[in-house]
């Protein structure tokens, strides 16, 4: 079973995540590269809180098409362009992966991505026993 713990001698995390995640030797593994917000018909969504959402609904589909669920997620890895689109990554992140939902978890505020309109990237790990 895999064990999401924030140590009692870490802070109180200022997310939905934790601070470490241990995970069991014979789970399977699940590597999802950057997800930006790309639909299926190849449509760059308009605005960070629609990239977002995209981006998570991207992740799910990952998850799902190998047998998994958001509750397998153990690391996300975050790229916005601007520091002001952190809360549209929180309101979608909550919106559709929820609170309950406590991977290790990584933001970093970065000058750009692949395109100038891609303004959030998400990279994900996922393990299931």
């Amino acid at each position: 079973m895999t064990e999401f713990v924030n140590p009692r001698a870490n802070h109180k995390p200022m997310g939905a995540y934790s601070h470490r995640v241990k995970v069991p030797h014979d789970a399977e593994w699940l590597v999802i590269s950057g997800q930006i917000g790309i639909n299926v018909k190849g449509q760059l969504q308009v605005g960070p809180r629609k990239q977002a959402e995209q981006v998570f609904r991207n992740i799910r589909t990952c998850l799902r098409e190998n047998g998994m669920s958001k509750k397998h997620l153990v690391k996300l890895t975050t790229f916005v362009t601007d520091p002001r689109y952190i809360e549209d990554y929180r309101a979608a992140r909550k919106k559709l992966i929820g609170d309950t939902v406590v991977p290790a978890s990584t933001l970093l505020v970065v000058d750009g991505l692949a395109k100038p309109d891609i303004v959030i990237e998400i990279e994900g790990l996922a393990a299931k026993s």
